[in-house]
C-alpha cells in the first residue's frame, strides 16, 4: 500500500483507436500527447493513419447491411440503451469534458445531460421518420405511390473541434438512427470523451463496425476519407479552413457524395431534422391498384 512517503505512481494511459467493435491500435504504432485546457497532460491517444480509416470504412460497410435492414423501433431501442450506459458513466464523462474543454465540473454535468438527452431525443425519431419524411403521392392513373426513406450508407463524419461530446453526439447519433453506419473522427485536442463514447458503445447492444471511431487529425484523416469510394456522405463540421473545406469537397465530389459543408453551430440548440434527412434517400413505388 502507498504511504505518504511512497506515493503510488500515477497509471499514464494510451487509448486505442474503435474500429469494427475492437479497439485496436493504430497500425502505424503512432499517438500523440493529450492534454487539458491547462496543457497538463492527460493520456496519449492513438494517432489513426490512412489504413487505420480504410479499415474503419470497411467495418461500417460490413455491418451497413444488417444495421439498416433492422426495424425502426429496434434501432431507436439500441440509440436509448447508449444513453441508458452513458448515464452510468455520468462522472468520469463529466470529468473528462470538464479537464477537455476547461470547464467547472457543473457546467460539465450539464454538458454530459444534454449530450444523453440528445441520444434519447434521435432514439424517439427513429420509428417517425418515414411518416414525416416518406408520402403517398397522388398520380394520374390507377397506382398506388409511395416514396420512403432510406438511408444512404457509409457515412464520413469529422467531429466538431470545440464540443468533444455534446457536437460529437449531435453528428453521430442522426446519422445512425435511419441506418446509416459512421466512421467518425474525434476532436483532436479534446478526444477522451469521444474514447469513452467508444467503450459505452462497445458495452450497449450497438453492433460493432456502426460507429467507427478515430482518434488524430480530421485534416489529414479527412483527405482520404473525402476521396474514400465506399464513403457514401461526409460531414466537414470539423474542418476550420474554408480552403481546406472546399479542398474536401472537391475529392468527394469524385464519386458524388453527400456532403454537409462546414457552418457555425450552436450546439446546445435544438437541433432539427436538417441531419436526420441529410442521409436520406427517397425510394418511390408504384403499384397497380386492385392487384
Amino acid at each position: 500500500m502507498p504511504t505518504k512517503d511512497n506515493a503510488r505512481l500515477e497509471v499514464r494511459k494510451t487509448y486505442k483507436l474503435y474500429v469494427g467493435g475492437a479497439f485496436p491500435r493504430s497500425e502505424s504504432g503512432r499517438t500523440y500527447v493529450v492534454s487539458n485546457a491547462k496543457g497538463k497532460f492527460l493520456a496519449n491517444a492513438s494517432q489513426a493513419s490512412r489504413k487505420d480509416a480504410r479499415d474503419a470504412v470497411v467495418a461500417a460497410r460490413k455491418a451497413f447491411g444488417s444495421w439498416s435492414a433492422k426495424t425502426a423501433y429496434n434501432r431507436g431501442q439500441v440509440l436509448y440503451r447508449v444513453a441508458e450506459v452513458m448515464e452510468g458513466r455520468h462522472e468520469q464523462f463529466s470529468s473528462e469534458v470538464a479537464a477537455s474543454e476547461g470547464l467547472s465540473i457543473s457546467k460539465a454535468r450539464a454538458v454530459v445531460d444534454a449530450s444523453i438527452d440528445r441520444w434519447v431525443w434521435y432514439a424517439g425519431w427513429a420509428d417517425k421518420l418515414a411518416q414525416v419524411v416518406g408520402s403517398s403521392n397522388p398520380v394520374a392513373g390507377p397506382y398506388f405511390d409511395f416514396s420512403l426513406p432510406e438511408a444512404t450508407g457509409v457515412v464520413a463524419v469529422l467531429a466538431p473541434q470545440d464540443s468533444s461530446l455534446l457536437g460529437l453526439t449531435s453528428v453521430i447519433a442522426p446519422a445512425i438512427v435511419s441506418g446509416n453506419t459512421v466512421v467518425a473522427v474525434s476532436s483532436y485536442e479534446r478526444p477522451l470523451p469521444a474514447i469513452t463514447l467508444g467503450e459505452v458503445m462497445a458495452t450497449s447492444d450497438l453492433p460493432g463496425g456502426v460507429v467507427n471511431l478515430l482518434t488524430g487529425s480530421a485534416s489529414e484523416i479527412g483527405t482520404w476519407l473525402a476521396s474514400h469510394m465506399d464513403v457514401n456522405a461526409i460531414d466537414l463540421c470539423g474542418i476550420e479552413s474554408a480552403d481546406e473545406a472546399r479542398d474536401l469537397e472537391a475529392a468527394a465530389a469524385e464519386n458524388l457524395k453527400r456532403v454537409r459543408r462546414p457552418a457555425p453551430e450552436d450546439w446546445t440548440e435544438s437541433p432539427g431534422l436538417s441531419r436526420l434527412t441529410q442521409y436520406l434517400e427517397l425510394k418511390t413505388v408504384w403499384h397497380p391498384i386492385g392487384i
